[in-house]
Protein backbone atom coordinates (compact mmCIF):
# COMPACT_ATOMS: atom_id res chain seq x y z
CA UNK A 1 0.00 0.00 0.00
CA UNK A 2 0.68 3.22 -0.53
CA UNK A 3 2.45 5.93 2.33
CA UNK A 4 0.32 8.50 2.85
CA UNK A 5 0.35 11.75 5.45
CA UNK A 6 -2.57 12.13 7.82
CA UNK A 7 -3.79 14.24 10.37
CA UNK A 8 -5.84 12.48 12.33
CA UNK A 9 -8.28 13.98 14.52
CA UNK A 10 -7.52 12.74 17.62
CA UNK A 11 -4.45 11.12 18.81
CA UNK A 12 -5.20 9.25 22.41
CA UNK A 13 -3.04 8.33 25.29
CA UNK A 14 -3.54 7.16 28.56
CA UNK A 15 -1.38 6.18 31.41
CA UNK A 16 1.50 5.95 28.69
CA UNK A 17 1.25 9.73 28.65
CA UNK A 18 4.02 9.78 30.94
CA UNK A 19 6.54 7.69 28.52
CA UNK A 20 5.77 10.00 25.84
CA UNK A 21 6.54 13.10 27.45
CA UNK A 22 10.01 12.58 27.19
CA UNK A 23 10.17 11.39 23.69
CA UNK A 24 8.52 14.58 22.98
CA UNK A 25 10.98 16.35 24.81
CA UNK A 26 13.83 14.37 23.52
CA UNK A 27 12.86 15.35 19.64
CA UNK A 28 12.95 18.94 20.85
CA UNK A 29 9.59 19.85 20.75
CA UNK A 30 8.64 22.22 23.41
CA UNK A 31 4.38 23.08 22.50
CA UNK A 32 1.66 20.97 20.88
CA UNK A 33 1.38 21.64 16.88
CA UNK A 34 -2.30 21.42 17.84
CA UNK A 35 -3.57 20.96 21.59
CA UNK A 36 -6.90 20.56 20.66
CA UNK A 37 -5.47 16.91 18.69
CA UNK A 38 -3.86 15.47 21.73
CA UNK A 39 -6.32 13.79 24.56
CA UNK A 40 -5.34 12.35 27.59
CA UNK A 41 -7.09 10.23 29.76
CA UNK A 42 -5.97 7.99 33.00
CA UNK A 43 -7.32 4.85 32.56
CA UNK A 44 -4.71 1.73 33.42
CA UNK A 45 -3.48 1.56 36.82
CA UNK A 46 -6.11 3.69 38.67
CA UNK A 47 -5.92 0.93 41.93
CA UNK A 48 -2.66 2.57 42.56
CA UNK A 49 -2.40 4.83 44.80
CA UNK A 50 1.43 4.48 45.26
CA UNK A 51 3.10 7.75 45.37
CA UNK A 52 5.00 7.16 42.78
CA UNK A 53 1.45 6.50 40.49
CA UNK A 54 0.11 9.38 41.76
CA UNK A 55 3.22 11.75 40.88
CA UNK A 56 3.08 10.08 37.59
CA UNK A 57 -1.12 11.24 37.00
CA UNK A 58 -0.09 14.39 38.62
CA UNK A 59 2.60 15.30 35.90
CA UNK A 60 0.72 14.01 33.42
CA UNK A 61 -2.79 16.08 34.22
CA UNK A 62 -0.25 19.41 34.57
CA UNK A 63 1.07 18.59 31.44
CA UNK A 64 -2.58 18.72 29.97
CA UNK A 65 -3.03 21.99 31.54
CA UNK A 66 -0.10 23.82 30.43
CA UNK A 67 -0.40 23.02 26.83
CA UNK A 68 -4.31 23.15 26.94
CA UNK A 69 -5.39 19.69 26.53
CA UNK A 70 -8.42 17.53 27.19
CA UNK A 71 -7.78 15.24 29.56
CA UNK A 72 -9.54 13.53 32.36
CA UNK A 73 -8.80 11.81 34.96
CA UNK A 74 -8.44 8.49 36.92
CA UNK A 75 -12.32 7.45 37.58
CA UNK A 76 -14.03 8.69 34.02
CA UNK A 77 -13.52 5.70 33.23
CA UNK A 78 -11.67 3.51 29.75
CA UNK A 79 -9.90 6.19 27.53
CA UNK A 80 -11.58 4.35 24.17
CA UNK A 81 -14.98 4.32 25.92
CA UNK A 82 -14.47 8.31 26.80
CA UNK A 83 -13.77 8.75 23.16
CA UNK A 84 -16.27 7.41 22.30
CA UNK A 85 -19.01 9.11 25.20
CA UNK A 86 -17.46 12.31 24.60
CA UNK A 87 -17.76 12.69 20.25
CA UNK A 88 -14.22 12.89 19.85
CA UNK A 89 -14.34 9.62 18.10
CA UNK A 90 -16.27 10.88 15.48
CA UNK A 91 -17.96 9.47 12.39
CA UNK A 92 -16.36 9.79 9.43
CA UNK A 93 -13.25 10.81 11.06
CA UNK A 94 -9.71 9.40 12.07
CA UNK A 95 -8.15 8.41 15.48
CA UNK A 96 -5.16 7.34 16.48
CA UNK A 97 -4.76 6.11 20.00
CA UNK A 98 -1.30 4.71 21.96
CA UNK A 99 -2.59 1.71 22.73
CA UNK A 100 -3.88 -1.45 20.72
CA UNK A 101 -7.76 -1.46 21.04
CA UNK A 102 -7.78 1.71 19.44
CA UNK A 103 -9.42 -0.25 16.43
CA UNK A 104 -12.33 0.17 18.48
CA UNK A 105 -13.55 3.45 17.18
CA UNK A 106 -14.39 1.49 14.12
CA UNK A 107 -17.72 0.47 15.57
CA UNK A 108 -19.40 4.44 15.41
CA UNK A 109 -17.91 4.83 11.78
CA UNK A 110 -14.61 6.45 13.07
CA UNK A 111 -11.43 5.07 11.92
CA UNK A 112 -9.57 4.10 14.47
CA UNK A 113 -6.16 2.46 14.54
CA UNK A 114 -3.29 1.99 16.96
CA UNK A 115 0.58 4.02 16.85
CA UNK A 116 3.33 3.36 18.93
CA UNK A 117 4.49 6.07 21.66
CA UNK A 118 7.18 7.43 19.29
CA UNK A 119 4.61 8.61 16.47
CA UNK A 120 2.34 9.87 19.21
CA UNK A 121 5.21 12.06 20.52
CA UNK A 122 5.38 13.19 16.55
CA UNK A 123 1.67 14.05 16.25
CA UNK A 124 1.70 15.96 19.26
CA UNK A 125 4.93 17.90 17.91
CA UNK A 126 4.09 18.49 14.20
CA UNK A 127 -0.09 17.44 14.02
CA UNK A 128 0.56 14.61 11.27
CA UNK A 129 2.22 11.02 10.99
CA UNK A 130 2.46 8.72 8.02
CA UNK A 131 0.60 5.36 7.22
CA UNK A 132 1.12 2.53 4.96
CA UNK A 133 -2.29 2.35 3.26
CA UNK A 134 -3.44 -1.73 4.53
CA UNK A 135 -5.14 -4.57 2.13
CA UNK A 136 -8.88 -4.03 3.29
CA UNK A 137 -10.70 -7.11 3.58
CA UNK A 138 -14.52 -6.97 3.21
CA UNK A 139 -16.20 -9.39 5.69
CA UNK A 140 -19.67 -10.03 5.35
CA UNK A 141 -22.23 -10.66 7.87
CA UNK A 142 -24.94 -12.42 6.71
CA UNK A 143 -28.46 -12.86 8.22
CA UNK A 144 -29.29 -11.71 12.25
CA UNK A 145 -28.06 -13.12 15.16
CA UNK A 146 -30.74 -15.62 17.22
CA UNK A 147 -31.86 -14.61 20.62
CA UNK A 148 -29.05 -14.66 22.69
CA UNK A 149 -26.47 -14.54 20.90
CA UNK A 150 -23.83 -11.55 20.79
CA UNK A 151 -21.93 -9.06 19.25
CA UNK A 152 -18.88 -10.76 21.72
CA UNK A 153 -20.13 -14.39 20.10
CA UNK A 154 -19.43 -12.61 16.37
CA UNK A 155 -15.68 -11.65 17.04
CA UNK A 156 -14.68 -14.84 18.98
CA UNK A 157 -16.06 -16.96 16.65
CA UNK A 158 -14.74 -14.64 13.50
CA UNK A 159 -11.14 -15.20 15.63
CA UNK A 160 -11.27 -19.08 15.81
CA UNK A 161 -12.86 -19.64 12.55
CA UNK A 162 -10.20 -17.33 10.43
CA UNK A 163 -7.22 -18.13 12.79
CA UNK A 164 -4.40 -18.19 10.06
CA UNK A 165 -4.04 -14.47 10.00
CA UNK A 166 -6.13 -13.88 7.15
CA UNK A 167 -7.06 -10.22 8.18
CA UNK A 168 -3.22 -9.55 9.72
CA UNK A 169 -2.39 -6.23 9.26
CA UNK A 170 -5.55 -5.82 7.14
CA UNK A 171 -8.42 -3.18 7.82
CA UNK A 172 -11.34 -4.86 7.97
CA UNK A 173 -14.58 -3.48 6.49
CA UNK A 174 -18.11 -5.64 8.25
CA UNK A 175 -20.91 -5.32 5.68
CA UNK A 176 -24.04 -6.88 5.02
CA UNK A 177 -27.76 -7.02 6.59
CA UNK A 178 -26.49 -8.62 9.51
CA UNK A 179 -23.97 -5.62 10.52
CA UNK A 180 -26.66 -2.76 9.90
CA UNK A 181 -28.77 -4.83 12.26
CA UNK A 182 -26.39 -4.65 15.10
CA UNK A 183 -26.26 -2.04 18.08
CA UNK A 184 -23.65 0.34 18.28
CA UNK A 185 -22.38 -1.86 21.77
CA UNK A 186 -22.17 -4.89 19.66
CA UNK A 187 -20.39 -2.98 16.85
CA UNK A 188 -17.71 -1.61 19.11
CA UNK A 189 -17.61 -5.31 21.38
CA UNK A 190 -16.67 -6.21 17.25
CA UNK A 191 -14.14 -3.78 16.25
CA UNK A 192 -12.67 -3.97 19.62
CA UNK A 193 -11.29 -7.00 19.17
CA UNK A 194 -10.17 -6.62 15.62
CA UNK A 195 -7.12 -5.81 17.26
CA UNK A 196 -6.99 -9.62 18.21
CA UNK A 197 -8.21 -11.08 15.04
CA UNK A 198 -4.79 -9.17 13.83
CA UNK A 199 -6.51 -6.19 12.19
CA UNK A 200 -4.99 -2.79 11.87
CA UNK A 201 -8.54 -1.45 11.60
CA UNK A 202 -12.71 -2.42 11.96
CA UNK A 203 -14.51 -0.50 10.46
CA UNK A 204 -18.40 -0.94 10.26
CA UNK A 205 -20.66 1.71 8.00
CA UNK A 206 -21.73 5.04 9.44
CA UNK A 207 -25.90 4.08 9.60
CA UNK A 208 -29.68 5.24 10.51
CA UNK A 209 -28.60 2.73 13.68
CA UNK A 210 -25.19 5.24 14.38
CA UNK A 211 -27.29 8.51 13.89
CA UNK A 212 -30.20 7.38 16.12
CA UNK A 213 -27.89 6.23 18.44
CA UNK A 214 -25.76 9.73 18.91
CA UNK A 215 -29.32 11.45 18.91
CA UNK A 216 -29.65 9.59 21.84
CA UNK A 217 -26.66 10.74 23.02
CA UNK A 218 -27.30 13.93 22.32
CA UNK A 219 -30.58 13.95 24.12
CA UNK A 220 -29.04 12.64 27.59
CA UNK A 221 -29.28 15.66 30.70
CA UNK A 222 -25.73 17.05 31.11
CA UNK A 223 -24.73 15.43 27.02
CA UNK A 224 -21.53 15.21 26.01
CA UNK A 225 -22.37 15.00 22.19
CA UNK A 226 -23.84 18.29 21.10
CA UNK A 227 -27.10 17.56 19.74
CA UNK A 228 -25.98 20.28 16.51
CA UNK A 229 -23.12 18.39 15.74
CA UNK A 230 -25.17 15.42 15.31
CA UNK A 231 -28.20 17.21 13.39
CA UNK A 232 -24.82 17.99 11.12
CA UNK A 233 -24.21 14.19 10.58
CA UNK A 234 -27.43 13.34 9.94
CA UNK A 235 -27.77 15.93 7.17
CA UNK A 236 -24.52 15.04 5.75
CA UNK A 237 -25.29 11.42 5.60
CA UNK A 238 -28.74 11.58 4.18
CA UNK A 239 -27.69 14.84 1.31
CA UNK A 240 -25.06 12.53 -0.03
CA UNK A 241 -24.78 9.08 0.80
CA UNK A 242 -22.23 7.82 -1.62
CA UNK A 243 -19.60 9.37 0.95
CA UNK A 244 -20.40 7.33 3.31
CA UNK A 245 -20.19 3.83 1.79
CA UNK A 246 -17.93 2.21 -0.17
CA UNK A 247 -17.53 2.94 -3.84
CA UNK A 248 -18.99 0.71 -6.05
CA UNK A 249 -16.11 -0.18 -7.20
CA UNK A 250 -13.86 -0.81 -4.56
CA UNK A 251 -11.29 -2.93 -4.28
CA UNK A 252 -10.80 -5.45 -2.19
CA UNK A 253 -7.65 -7.87 -0.61
CA UNK A 254 -10.06 -10.83 0.20
CA UNK A 255 -13.54 -11.18 1.04
CA UNK A 256 -14.78 -13.22 4.24
CA UNK A 257 -17.94 -14.04 5.18
CA UNK A 258 -20.55 -15.68 8.60
CA UNK A 259 -23.65 -16.66 8.25
CA UNK A 260 -24.91 -15.30 11.99
CA UNK A 261 -28.24 -16.70 12.10
CA UNK A 262 -26.42 -20.15 12.23
CA UNK A 263 -24.46 -18.73 15.04
CA UNK A 264 -24.50 -19.70 18.55
CA UNK A 265 -22.64 -18.98 21.65
CA UNK A 266 -19.37 -19.10 22.00
CA UNK A 267 -16.39 -19.68 24.47
CA UNK A 268 -12.97 -18.36 23.67
CA UNK A 269 -9.92 -20.54 24.75
CA UNK A 270 -8.22 -21.71 27.32
CA UNK A 271 -5.33 -19.24 27.04
CA UNK A 272 -5.47 -18.32 23.06
CA UNK A 273 -8.19 -16.82 21.14
CA UNK A 274 -7.67 -18.90 18.03
CA UNK A 275 -9.29 -21.37 19.96
CA UNK A 276 -13.33 -21.40 20.35
CA UNK A 277 -16.06 -23.37 21.54
CA UNK A 278 -20.05 -23.46 21.41
CA UNK A 279 -21.08 -22.92 24.26
CA UNK A 280 -23.29 -26.16 24.47
CA UNK A 281 -20.81 -28.32 23.84
CA UNK A 282 -18.23 -26.68 26.43
CA UNK A 283 -20.99 -26.62 29.16
CA UNK A 284 -21.14 -29.93 29.25
CA UNK A 285 -17.33 -30.50 30.27
CA UNK A 286 -18.40 -28.46 33.32
CA UNK A 287 -15.06 -26.12 33.65
CA UNK A 288 -15.23 -24.88 36.66
CA UNK A 289 -13.86 -21.73 37.58
CA UNK A 290 -12.45 -19.12 40.49
CA UNK A 291 -12.63 -16.28 39.06
CA UNK A 292 -15.38 -14.28 36.36
CA UNK A 293 -14.77 -11.06 35.16
CA UNK A 294 -17.28 -8.47 33.54
CA UNK A 295 -14.65 -5.55 32.86
CA UNK A 296 -13.24 -3.73 30.18
CA UNK A 297 -13.23 -1.53 27.24
CA UNK A 298 -15.07 -4.44 25.03
CA UNK A 299 -17.77 -5.57 27.40
CA UNK A 300 -18.58 -3.36 30.06
CA UNK A 301 -21.09 -0.89 28.58
CA UNK A 302 -24.64 -0.27 30.09
CA UNK A 303 -25.74 -2.98 27.68
CA UNK A 304 -23.62 -5.45 28.65
CA UNK A 305 -24.58 -4.92 32.17
CA UNK A 306 -27.86 -5.09 31.66
CA UNK A 307 -27.94 -8.47 29.84
CA UNK A 308 -25.53 -10.17 32.52
CA UNK A 309 -28.28 -8.48 35.50
CA UNK A 310 -31.22 -10.09 33.46
CA UNK A 311 -28.87 -13.79 34.14
CA UNK A 312 -29.19 -12.99 37.36
CA UNK A 313 -33.30 -11.70 37.29
CA UNK A 314 -34.02 -14.59 35.36
CA UNK A 315 -32.22 -16.67 38.26
CA UNK A 316 -34.29 -15.26 41.08
CA UNK A 317 -37.29 -15.92 39.51
CA UNK A 318 -36.74 -19.49 38.99
CA UNK A 319 -35.63 -19.60 42.65
CA UNK A 320 -37.99 -17.68 44.61
CA UNK A 321 -37.18 -19.04 47.84
CA UNK A 322 -33.32 -18.27 48.00
CA UNK A 323 -31.22 -15.79 47.11
CA UNK A 324 -29.10 -15.80 44.01
CA UNK A 325 -25.34 -15.49 44.74
CA UNK A 326 -22.10 -16.24 43.11
CA UNK A 327 -21.03 -19.92 43.89
CA UNK A 328 -18.93 -20.71 46.52
CA UNK A 329 -15.47 -20.34 46.08
CA UNK A 330 -15.79 -17.91 42.95
CA UNK A 331 -14.64 -14.61 43.02
CA UNK A 332 -16.46 -12.05 40.67
CA UNK A 333 -15.73 -8.35 39.60
CA UNK A 334 -17.86 -5.90 38.00
CA UNK A 335 -16.30 -2.92 36.90
CA UNK A 336 -18.48 0.18 34.55
CA UNK A 337 -16.53 0.81 31.26
CA UNK A 338 -16.75 4.61 32.44
CA UNK A 339 -18.36 6.69 34.92
CA UNK A 340 -21.24 7.58 32.62
CA UNK A 341 -21.97 3.49 32.08
CA UNK A 342 -21.84 2.99 36.13
CA UNK A 343 -24.44 6.00 36.29
CA UNK A 344 -26.63 4.56 34.14
CA UNK A 345 -26.34 1.17 35.52
CA UNK A 346 -26.69 2.15 38.62
CA UNK A 347 -30.20 4.68 37.68
CA UNK A 348 -31.41 1.17 36.15
CA UNK A 349 -31.03 -1.36 38.80
CA UNK A 350 -28.60 -3.65 36.78
CA UNK A 351 -25.39 -2.53 38.89
CA UNK A 352 -27.38 -3.29 42.23
CA UNK A 353 -28.57 -6.62 40.79
CA UNK A 354 -25.14 -7.41 40.41
CA UNK A 355 -24.45 -6.51 43.35
CA UNK A 356 -26.42 -8.28 45.18
CA UNK A 357 -25.26 -11.34 43.62
CA UNK A 358 -21.98 -10.88 45.51
CA UNK A 359 -20.45 -8.95 42.53
CA UNK A 360 -17.32 -7.45 43.78
CA UNK A 361 -16.92 -3.90 41.93
CA UNK A 362 -14.07 -2.27 40.70
CA UNK A 363 -13.54 1.53 39.36
CA UNK A 364 -14.07 2.50 35.93
CA UNK A 365 -10.93 1.54 34.01
CA UNK A 366 -8.48 -1.15 32.82
CA UNK A 367 -7.83 -3.39 35.95
CA UNK A 368 -8.02 -7.54 35.97
CA UNK A 369 -7.86 -6.76 32.03
CA UNK A 370 -4.42 -6.02 31.86
CA UNK A 371 -2.88 -7.65 35.01
CA UNK A 372 -3.51 -4.34 37.41
CA UNK A 373 -5.00 -4.26 41.04
CA UNK A 374 -7.05 -6.68 42.72
CA UNK A 375 -8.42 -9.68 41.56
CA UNK A 376 -6.07 -11.26 39.38
CA UNK A 377 -5.84 -14.53 38.44
CA UNK A 378 -3.44 -17.18 40.59
CA UNK A 379 -1.80 -19.98 40.23
CA UNK A 380 -3.85 -23.03 38.83
CA UNK A 381 -6.94 -21.09 38.71
CA UNK A 382 -9.41 -20.61 36.07
CA UNK A 383 -11.30 -17.89 34.90
CA UNK A 384 -14.46 -16.70 32.96
CA UNK A 385 -13.78 -13.29 31.71
CA UNK A 386 -15.77 -10.71 29.45
CA UNK A 387 -12.50 -8.97 28.19
CA UNK A 388 -10.80 -8.99 25.36
CA UNK A 389 -7.54 -10.91 26.01
CA UNK A 390 -6.64 -14.55 27.41
CA UNK A 391 -2.83 -15.45 26.90
CA UNK A 392 -1.25 -17.09 29.84
CA UNK A 393 -0.19 -14.34 32.18
CA UNK A 394 -2.70 -11.35 31.12
CA UNK A 395 -4.66 -11.44 33.73
CA UNK A 396 -2.62 -12.57 36.49
CA UNK A 397 -0.24 -15.52 36.74
CA UNK A 398 1.00 -17.74 33.99
CA UNK A 399 0.34 -20.85 35.41
CA UNK A 400 -3.29 -19.89 35.04
CA UNK A 401 -6.53 -20.08 32.41
CA UNK A 402 -8.70 -18.11 30.72
CA UNK A 403 -11.87 -18.18 29.08
CA UNK A 404 -13.54 -15.41 27.32
CA UNK A 405 -17.27 -15.36 26.75
CA UNK A 406 -20.41 -12.57 26.88
CA UNK A 407 -21.27 -10.99 30.23
CA UNK A 408 -24.30 -13.09 30.42
CA UNK A 409 -22.63 -16.11 30.33
CA UNK A 410 -20.25 -14.85 32.83
CA UNK A 411 -23.28 -14.12 35.30
CA UNK A 412 -24.40 -17.57 34.53
CA UNK A 413 -20.96 -19.23 34.92
CA UNK A 414 -20.57 -16.98 38.42
CA UNK A 415 -23.70 -18.92 39.77
CA UNK A 416 -23.40 -22.08 38.65
CA UNK A 417 -19.59 -22.36 39.20
CA UNK A 418 -18.73 -24.09 35.73
CA UNK A 419 -18.57 -22.33 32.48
CA UNK A 420 -22.50 -22.96 31.10
CA UNK A 421 -25.49 -20.46 29.76
CA UNK A 422 -28.09 -18.45 31.12
CA UNK A 423 -30.41 -21.25 30.29
CA UNK A 424 -28.76 -23.64 32.33
CA UNK A 425 -28.23 -21.45 35.13
CA UNK A 426 -31.52 -20.78 35.26
CA UNK A 427 -32.78 -24.76 34.91
CA UNK A 428 -29.72 -25.72 37.13
CA UNK A 429 -29.16 -28.33 34.44
CA UNK A 430 -27.54 -28.82 31.37
CA UNK A 431 -29.82 -29.48 28.26
CA UNK A 432 -28.21 -32.57 26.93
CA UNK A 433 -29.84 -32.39 23.83
CA UNK A 434 -29.09 -28.75 22.97
CA UNK A 435 -25.55 -29.34 23.68
CA UNK A 436 -25.71 -32.33 21.29
CA UNK A 437 -27.03 -30.93 18.71
CA UNK A 438 -24.67 -27.78 18.71
CA UNK A 439 -21.48 -29.37 19.42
Amino acid sequence: GDFIAIRPRHVMTHDNTGAVIPKFRSIGATRLADAQQPVFALDHDIQNTSAKNMAKYHGIEQFAQTHGSRFYPAGRGIAHQVLVEEGLAWPGSMVVGSDSHSNMYGGVGCLGTPVVRTDAAAIWATAQTWWQAPPVARVELRGALPPGVVGKDVIVALCALFSHDEVLNHAVEFVGAGAHALPIEDRLAISNMTTEWGALAGLFAVDDVTLRWYESCAARPRATVSADAVAALRASVEAEPSRWIADRDAAYAKHLWLDLESLTPHVSGPDSVKVATPLAALERRRVSINKAYIVSCVNSRAKDLREAADVIRAVQNARPNSPVRAADGVAWYVAAASSQVMADAQASGDWQVLVDAGAKTLPPGCGPCIGLGVGLLEDGEVGISATNRNYKGRMGSKKAHTYLSSPAVVAASAIQGFICSPATAVSGAIDSAAADTRS
